[in-house]
């Protein structure tokens, strides 16, 4: 299906919305501790961010890996972001991912904490790209 700017334009916004939104909701639970709600909110924080970019640059999104991928490919490799982003990324999908689906898997206060800051970072270089 091929999006209309109006519908483009649309879609980038509800899909930044929500990574700030996700962002807030990370800061929110790691008042109270909930470190494992932290990981899949940061994460799906940067998704929804590079989602919106994606999105922006009409490049279809499809799966959680393949977001990754692309944003490797399209904006790591060719320097619009370094390849820091890349590696929190997928940092961050690792620890989501196991703090999902593992159930001896636990991610701590001192794992989480220092993310919070590079994902806060790198959702408002996408804002800014994306002219938020």
């Amino acid at each position: 299906m091929k999006l209309t700017d109006e519908e483009r334009q649309i879609l980038v916004n509800l899909e930044y919305e929500k990574a700030v939104a996700f962002l807030a909701q990370a800061e929110g639970n790691a008042g109270i501790g909930f470190w494992d709600v932290v990981a899949n909110r940061l994460y799906y924080s940067v998704f929804h961010a590079v989602s919106a970019l994606l999105i922006n640059d009409g490049h279809k999104v499809g799966t959680h890996k393949g977001a990754i991928l692309m944003f490797g490919q399209h904006y790591v490799k060719e320097g619009k972001f370094p390849i820091e982003d890349a590696k929190l990324y997928s940092q961050l999908q690792t620890m989501r991912e196991k703090g999902d689906y593992n159930c001896v898997y636990q991610t701590t206060e001192e794992e989480m904490l220092p993310l919070i800051e590079p994902v806060r970072e790198f959702v408002g270089r996408i804002g800014q790209k994306l002219g938020k």
